[in-house]
């Protein structure tokens, strides 16, 4: 598979036999498609949770006190949903599923149908709760990339390579495509992100305090 903006077709060959070119394929949990973007991963993990909250309705749905059965979600069902998400690069229309999907949790655990026509607002009042997911989101992805800043690693290199020479391309209309490091917010690009990540509580400090590393479960 080549990720590229315009994917084509490649030719490699071991022991005159010719690899199959594909679309996408599965690695170590994660979709990747050749277009490079997260959006058919993100559909897939929220695919998985909401089977996963199906098989365990009756849990999150019973008379257990409130808290617990809020923990109960994020630690079966979030951790389904959100396994690799310091590694997506996140646009308008992933945001948007993300959340929908936070919804979709809470209205169940309340038994909402839409047909009630519930506003959010109400049903995030009734399980006292925010819209967090993209938040968290941001944090552990700065918990991550601020890990990798500091260390001298090979992904380090990838992200800091370049290729030599000069290519001509020719400019695309619209805005530039979105990148992983974008989603932290800091306008002053790379090597400020680097130089702030040395120190570990400054750079803790600017995405919140519960910047800490978080395990999730991991369902293939």
């Amino acid at each position: 598979m080549k990720i590229s903006r315009q994917p084509t077709p490649v030719t490699i060959k071991i022991d005159q036999k010719q690899l199959e070119n594909v679309k996408c394929f599965k690695y170590l949990g994660s979709l990747l498609t050749d277009d490079g973007r997260c959006t058919c991963e993100i559909k897939s993990r929220i695919a998985m949770a909401k089977a996963a909250f199906s098989k365990k309705k009756n849990l999150f749905t019973s008379k257990l006190d409130l808290n617990l059965r809020k923990k109960l979600v994020k630690c079966y069902v979030w951790s389904i949903a959100l396994y690799g998400a310091e590694t997506w690069t996140l646009r308008a229309i992933d945001q948007k599923h993300l959340e929908s999907f936070e919804m979709w949790c809470w209205r169940r655990m309340e038994k909402n149908s839409w047909t009630d026509y519930v506003r959010n607002e109400e049903v995030l009042f009734r399980v006292s709760e925010q819209r967090n997911t993209l938040q968290e989101i941001r944090k552990w992805k700065a918990n991550w990339i601020g890990h990798i800043l500091r260390g001298n690693c090979l992904l380090k290199e990838v992200i800091e390579g370049k290729i030599e020479g000069r290519i001509e391309v020719a400019r695309r209309r619209g805005r530039r495509h979105k990148k992983m490091l974008d989603d932290l917010g800091d306008r002053r690009g790379y090597f400020h992100l680097k130089e702030k990540a040395v120190d570990r509580i400054k750079w803790r400090n600017s995405f919140g305090r519960d910047c800490g590393p978080v395990v999730l479960t991991d369902y293939r």
